[in-house]
């Protein structure tokens, strides 16, 4: 018990100093970020970007951050090292966006009046919806074709058929009836 309280306390001290830390950090980051904010529009301004810009921003915003972290004042000034890796970091992104424009095309409107509909006959529809008809009278397997196939109503059906709706009823309630026996005896 005593050791757990210790190491709680121990955690606790820990925990303050580094939001503590984080928060000198981030005050420091926000007056840096003010500070190459100009820079940064400068650069997208130079890579003449145009759309997106508040995104290309904030990932100028996000190189600083970055090469502040890696920064070594060993190597030269800040203001150049900042510079390049912001840059660097706004062209990786739009490479990254220009790989995926190209890989998704978006054809033209007219392009979509001119394509035919491929699948205008629906053979492997057809064939499949008649591969569960099989058992039913020509009359029943045409209600089925007709409503899942053209979505007709009954009334379509029978005027189409030149038949009347008490023709088409029986078609209908015949052929659920025997779709339904199908269906039982797979289940069973």
């Amino acid at each position: 018990m005593i050791h757990i309280r210790e190491y709680g306390k121990a955690t606790r001290e820990y925990n303050e100093r580094a939001r503590s830390r984080k928060d000198c950090k981030m005050e420091g980051f926000e007056q840096l970020a003010k500070q190459y904010e100009p820079m940064i529009h400068k650069i997208i301004s130079s890579l003449n970007i145009y759309k997106n810009k508040k995104d290309y921003y904030h990932i100028g915003l996000v190189g600083l951050w970055e090469a502040a972290e890696a920064f070594n004042p060993e190597k030269g000034e800040f203001t150049n090292y900042a510079y390049s890796y912001i840059k660097g970091q706004i062209l990786n992104e739009m490479n990254r966006n220009n790989r995926l424009a190209e890989r998704s095309i978006h054809q033209k409107e007219e392009y979509w009046e001119t394509v035919e509909e491929t699948n205008a006959d629906q053979p492997l529809e057809l064939e499949f919806l008649l591969s569960y008809c099989q058992g039913l009278t020509e009359k029943e397997t045409k209600w089925v074709v007709y409503t899942c196939m053209d979505f007709l109503s009954i009334r379509e059906i029978a005027e189409k058929e030149n038949v009347s709706l008490s023709a088409v009823k029986q078609w209908r309630n015949g052929a659920k009836r025997k779709l339904k026996e199908q269906l039982i005896e797979v289940v069973d």
